[in-house]
């Protein structure tokens, strides 16, 4: 949560400015608490008690004496209220003004106004759909598919791709909720859909002087849900007149709305390189370390010096690309789960790379640290550069391997698997390639028949090491063991002898020479048993996996939001049964058979976890 307060803190103490933190009571021992030079509490863990309580935070700058208020991104970063309030009281706000706060904030506004800017926008329905059956009418003119999305909205949050009438009917409900909970402002709009699009993003850099730059893009395509998962910069997939268009485009729409500070203008690219303008992001972008990476610009830094009143110091010329960025967004969540269901814990084991050359990593928490159920699970960004981009996602494969977390799950098995992936390797990549290259979900690394063999070996290995290691307790082990490996349901039989540091494993007539472990981020279950063992295990009785079609369990851990369902009710296959909330995200849990309902275990307002049982079918 407090990963973007301690990037901005670390600016300031470079440029000589003190910090005050705000925390909720949770986060009363978070890093960018402990590294501010004060800290104020500004409420109970939900959002709308703490960081979205402009009065806490109004008084805790009354408390300090505060003079500015960066307001990192999420939360209050593009209210407009908020600048206000700021403004009455005399404080600089460290992003825009309200007029481009609001103009901006409202994509139905923008729309109109990038198109009065002459910037290419897409095509749709300007003005705000009062309710599911006029979404409906406007989905029918506009064409299918079309994208349902919060008015105020942000994040992927609010936003829902609709194919037919009752997908639109079903996204606008759920749109309409996610936004209101999201950004306490309910309105949808709907626009076409454009199948297979590149996510390009343009950085700005405007000050009060009415200079503006553009610094160049970031291709943000790997999305799961609407939601970054890796970022570059810059883009593979553009020259330098598309860029120049681009960048000219999105400094176009900068100047019309009178903009000062950093800002983002995103824009859908198709295969024949037709760009069209999105939203603008009136604040700083989680992914900008690539940009800063690229351009050598700190963003931070500009930004504080344009609330000052100063003029931008370099002008277009003087923006390079320098290199190539990779940033991968490190989540608690399962991967294995619809590409990313939250997951929280305590880490009890934490170890950023930062021993690699060439590897920033932006992050809030360290070991001990506590992901909740209360805030996004984004544990870090991992950010690798280099002269090239073969040499940046060089640098990326490396620092995934070298990343310790344990305690909760995350997502580096999905992230390493993305980056060497030939189709992202060759640039091949649209907002589409999770679930073109992974159909059926992610299911981990798919070894080869040597990885395989050198799992199994190092396993074997790494089992007879900790076996030396107690043998001061167990009295002296032979100099030979005879073992039974399991993966993947398949036992593999081997010999493993030792000679000093070296371990020798002999099985499908090969040996295998193991004299240094390195253990990589891409997990596996295998269980390793002495022959004996083995021979027994075979009497152990198999645990019976669960009847899950006439039980409803949640995946994840959150709160119920509604429960659409009561015992005595029949329900059809498919059929919502309810909505669980996860990290401000609504997830609809439904059906699996048409039957009906035995018991219901959970109501609105509870807070469940992963595994938890919500309703039981006859």
């Amino acid at each position: 949560i407090g990963e973007i307060a301690c990037r901005v803190i670390k600016t300031c103490k470079k440029m000589g400015i003190k910090t005050v933190a705000v925390h909720s009571d949770v986060d009363s021992s978070a890093v960018h608490v402990k590294v501010a030079d004060e800290a104020v509490c500004v409420g109970p863990a939900p959002t709308s008690k703490s960081y979205l309580n402009m009065d806490a935070i109004m008084n805790a700058i009354k408390q300090t004496g505060a003079q500015a208020v960066h307001p990192g991104y999420g939360f209050l970063s593009e209210n407009k209220e908020f600048a206000k309030r700021l403004a009455a009281e005399g404080v600089t706000f460290i992003g825009p003004d309200t007029h481009a706060i609001q103009a901006m904030g409202d994509k139905i506004e923008s729309k109109l106004i990038a198109k009065a800017a002459k910037v290419n926008t897409i095509p749709g329905f300007d003005g705000v759909v009062k309710d599911a059956e006029e979404a409906v009418k406007i989905a029918g003119e506009i064409g299918y598919p079309v994208m349902i999305k919060a008015s105020a909205g942000g994040g992927g949050k609010g936003m829902r791709i609709a194919w037919n009438d009752e997908e639109t009917r079903e996204g606008f409900r759920f749109s309409s909720q996610e936004a209101l909970s999201s950004f306490g402002d309910d309105r949808l709009l709907i626009e076409k859909f454009i199948d297979n699009p590149r996510h390009i993003e343009i950085q700005v850099l405007a000050d009060k002087h009415g200079d503006a730059l553009w610094l160049n893009e970031r291709e943000c395509s790997i999305q799961r849900r609407n939601q970054k998962v890796v970022e570059e910069a810059p883009s593979t997939f553009l020259d330098p007149d598309t860029r120049r268009a681009m960048g000219e485009q999105a400094v176009s729409l900068a100047n019309a709305v009178k903009y000062s500070s950093a800002g983002t203008v995103e824009f859908l690219v198709d295969s024949k390189k037709n760009f069209y303008f999105l939203e603008m992001n009136t604040r700083l972008q989680v992914e900008h370390p690539i940009t800063e990476c690229i351009t050598g610009l700190d963003l931070v830094q500009q930004m504080i010096r344009i609330a000052k009143g100063y003029k931008l110091q370099h002008k277009q010329s003087d923006i390079p690309i320098n290199g190539w960025a990779v940033e991968s967004r490190v989540y608690a969540e399962d991967p294995y789960k619809s590409f990313g269901l939250p997951s929280i814990g305590r880490l009890s084991q934490y170890q950023e790379p930062l021993d690699l050359p060439n590897v920033r990593v932006d992050s809030g928490i360290q070991e001990g640290s506590d992901i909740s159920i209360y805030y996004d699970p984004m544990i870090s960004k991992l950010v690798t550069y280099g002269k090239t981009r073969e040499e940046a996602l060089k640098k990326m494969e490396d620092a995934l391997d070298n990343y310790v977390i344990r305690g909760v799950t995350h997502n580096i098995p999905l992230l390493r698997e993305i980056i060497v992936h030939p189709r992202f390797v060759s640039g091949d990549i649209s907002t589409k390639f999770l679930p073109e290259v992974y159909p059926d979900g992610f299911k981990g690394h798919m070894l080869t028949a040597g990885e395989r063999r050198e799992l199994l070996a190092t396993a074997a290995a790494l089992y007879v090491a900790a076996q030396l290691r107690s043998q001061k307790f167990l009295g002296d082990l032979s100099r030979q063991w005879e073992l039974c490996v399991e993966l993947d349901k398949g036992v593999h039989m081997l010999g493993v002898s030792r000679s000093g540091n070296n371990y020798t494993c002999s099985f499908f007539n090969l040996r295998y020479l193991c004299n240094h472990f390195s253990v990589s981020c891409v997990q596996f279950k295998l269980r390793v048993l002495s022959n004996l063992a083995a021979s027994l295990s075979k009497h152990m009785p198999e645990k019976v996996p669960e009847d899950t079609s006439s039980i409803l369990r949640s995946p994840m851990p959150g709160s119920v939001v509604a429960v659409s369902v009561k015992p005595g009710d029949n329900v059809a296959e498919g059929q919502e049964i309810c909505v669980i909330e996860a990290m401000k995200m609504q997830n609809s849990m439904t059906a699996a058979k048409t039957a009906k309902v035995k018991s219901v275990h959970c109501k609105a307002g509870d807070t469940v976890g992963e595994g938890d049982l919500l309703v039981e079918l006859e």
